[in-house]
C-alpha cells in the first residue's frame, strides 16, 4: 500500500492538472447567410479582421463587432487565404477558376488573377522567400508565385495529393499529402521536395498547424486522429485522439494547447504538455463545423457552420453527396476561453 501511494499521488496530481486547466465555450454567433458551401478561414490579428471562403466569394468580418465589413466577390470557388508579410497583400485560392487572386487588404480591391495549376486549394505565404505557393489538388503540385513580380516562378510536381501547408518561416515547408498519408517538406528557396515522410496511423491527412518553438507539426486525420509530428526528424511522435471527420487544426503557441475542428460537431482541446498529447476538452459546435482559425491575438477560434436540408440524390459521379446548405444560415461560431 505504501508503495502504491507515490504513483496514486501522481494520478492525482494530474487529474487536478487536467481540471484545472483551461477551458473554452461558444461565446458568439455571428450570422452571414447567403448560399453556399465554404471552406477555410484565416485570421489577420493585426487588422482584427476574419477571412471566411463562402462559395464565390470572401466574406470579411470584424473581429471586434462581429459585423461583415465587406466582401471579396466575382470569384468561381474559393478555398484559403492567405497574408504577405508586408501588411499589404491578400491572396486567395480561386478553386473553380484554377488561379490566385491577389487583393488589396486596405480596400478589398482585387489587383490580379494568376494562373495555378487545377483545383488550387490550401495556399500559404513564406516570408523568408517572399513567395506563394497554392497547392493543386487535382493537378497534385503546387504554383509557386513570386510576390512581388506577381509571376508564376515555378510549378512543383508532388508525390500524392496535397492538402492543408504550413511554414516554419525560415525557408522550409511542410504539406499534408491526403492520398498517401505522408508529409512533404520543400525547401522554398530551392523550390524543391527535401522529404517526404510516412503518417504512420493516419489516414487522409487534412488541416495542419505548426509549433514553431518546439518544432511540431499537428496533422488531423480521418480514424479520430490526430498525428503529432517532429519536424527536425520527421518521426511521427504521437496520435492524439479527436473527434470524427476532422478538416482543421490550430495550435495556440502561450497556452500550449492544439485544436481540431470536426465534422462531427465537435472541437478537441489537445494538452500538448502532457505526455501522450490527451484531448482536455471536446466542445459541443456543430455538425458540418469542420474547417477553424484560430486567432493569436485574442486566442479566440471561428468555425464556419450551418443548417443543412436533404442531401441531393447520388450519382455516379457523387455516390455519397453531402446534405444542402439552407439558404441564409450561414455563421460563424465564436469559441473563446473562459477559465
Amino acid at each position: 500500500m505504501l508503495r502504491s501511494l507515490p504513483l496514486l499521488s501522481a494520478v492525482i496530481l494530474a487529474s487536478a492538472g487536467l481540471c484545472g486547466a483551461q477551458t473554452y465555450a461558444i461565446t458568439q454567433h455571428w450570422k452571414i447567410g447567403g448560399t453556399g458551401g465554404w471552406d477555410y478561414l484565416a485570421v489577420d490579428p493585426s487588422a482584427h479582421r476574419l477571412y471566411v471562403t463562402h462559395n464565390m466569394r470572401v466574406e470579411v468580418l470584424d473581429t471586434v463587432t462581429g459585423k461583415v465589413v465587406g466582401a471579396i466577390a466575382g470569384l468561381t470557388g474559393t478555398h484559403g487565404v492567405a497574408f504577405d508579410s508586408d501588411g499589404k497583400t491578400g491572396y486567395i485560392s480561386d478553386g473553380g477558376a484554377n488561379s490566385v487572386v491577389v487583393f488589396d487588404r486596405a480596400n478589398l480591391s482585387i489587383k490580379a488573377h494568376i494562373p495555378a495549376g487545377t483545383n488550387p486549394d490550401s495556399i500559404a505565404f513564406d516570408p523568408a522567400s517572399k513567395t506563394v505557393w497554392a497547392f493543386n489538388g487535382h493537378s497534385k503540385d503546387a504554383t509557386v508565385i513570386d510576390a512581388r513580380s506577381l509571376t508564376v516562378l515555378a510549378t512543383v510536381k508532388l508525390p500524392g495529393r496535397p492538402e492543408f501547408a504550413q511554414v516554419d518561416e525560415r525557408g522550409a515547408l511542410f504539406v499534408n499529402l491526403e492520398d498517401k498519408n505522408e508529409i512533404a517538406k520543400l525547401d522554398t528557396a530551392s523550390r524543391s521536395i527535401v522529404a517526404v515522410w510516412s503518417l504512420a496511423g493516419c489516414e487522409s491527412p487534412s488541416g495542419m498547424a505548426m509549433d514553431r518553438t518546439l518544432h511540431r507539426l499537428f496533422s488531423v486525420c480521418d480514424g479520430d486522429k490526430m498525428a503529432v509530428t517532429d519536424y527536425t526528424t520527421g518521426k511521427v511522435i504521437a496520435l492524439a485522439a479527436i473527434g470524427g471527420s476532422p478538416d482543421a487544426a490550430g495550435f495556440d503557441q502561450n497556452r500550449k494547447l492544439a485544436f481540431s475542428s470536426n465534422g462531427e460537431g465537435t472541437l478537441t482541446v489537445i494538452d500538448t504538455r502532457q505526455p501522450g498529447y490527451p484531448a482536455m476538452q471536446t466542445l459541443k459546435t456543430a455538425k458540418g463545423a469542420r474547417t477553424m482559425a484560430f486567432d493569436e491575438a485574442t486566442g479566440a477560434i471561428y468555425l464556419s457552420a450551418a443548417q443543412y436540408g436533404p442531401a441531393p440524390a447520388p450519382t455516379a459521379e457523387h455516390p455519397h453527396p453531402r446534405p444542402s446548405v439552407l439558404p441564409g444560415s450561414f455563421e460563424v461560431i465564436v469559441v473563446r476561453p473562459v477559465k
